[in-house]
């Protein structure tokens, strides 16, 4: 039986799922819609060649892949801590944290990209990350 703390670690989870299909959503929309006015031809999405795809497209093209970088390692390491029963507040904690900084990146990335914040908040969410994992190996070492 799985207790309702431990649970409470995949949450976070839930949450980056809908800042993926958000991303998704948007992209797909402005693909349709450039293909509509005629600034990208349907052609250009058989190889995403032959053209280009305006600037603002790319930036949300980029960053959807981009959800799939460094996001992974969040996934894995909190399915790691749930499944090695090293559920904690603090763990929950980094969780919510790194999600919320992945939000705020995405609508800094999505609206005015000032590229300083951006990095700032890449920066600070990569930190979270790093403490996640580290707390992780630090409590699987101590097992």
């Amino acid at each position: 039986m799985i207790d309702s703390t431990s649970v409470r670690i995949l949450y976070p989870l839930f949450a980056m799922f809908v800042l993926v299909a958000i991303v998704l959503l948007r992209m797909r929309s402005m693909r349709f819609a450039a293909v509509r006015s005629g600034a990208v031809s349907a052609d250009f999405y058989r190889a995403f060649a032959d053209g280009v795809e305006p600037e603002p497209l790319r930036v949300v093209a980029r960053h959807y892949a981009n959800l799939f970088e460094m996001p992974v390692l969040f996934y894995v390491g909190v399915i790691l801590t749930f499944v090695t029963a090293h559920v904690s507040g603090w763990m929950i904690g980094l969780a919510w944290a790194y999600v919320a900084l992945r939000y705020a990146h995405s609508f800094v990335h999505l609206t005015s990209n000032h590229v300083i914040t951006r990095f700032a908040l890449y920066l600070a969410s990569a930190f979270v990350l790093a403490l996640l994992w580290g707390t992780l190996f630090v409590r699987l070492l101590h097992t």
